[in-house]
């Protein structure tokens, strides 16, 4: 369970960090991953907690942090 959950944080940082880089969001390096990470630690413990998930443990850490950064900038951005 450990080793999940770094690899979720790790898959996270690197989706950030590449949304950031390609233009994907204009947030910033830092705070594209820390949105990564915060969605992808949600994520995973509603996965633990309610057993819903897409399947594998990779895949549930990209979509939600894909999901966290489109949910978040948006919503406060006028």
């Amino acid at each position: 369970m450990f080793l999940t959950l770094f690899g979720t944080v790790v898959i996270a940082g690197i989706i950030g960090y590449a949304s950031e880089r390609s233009g994907f969001t204009h947030n910033g390096i830092i705070p594209s991953i820390v949105i990564c990470v915060g969605g992808a630690f949600l994520f995973y413990f509603v996965t633990i907690m309610f057993r819903v998930g897409f399947g594998s443990a990779g895949l549930n850490a990209i979509l939600a942090s894909i999901g966290a950064l489109i949910i978040i900038p948006t919503h406060w951005r006028k």
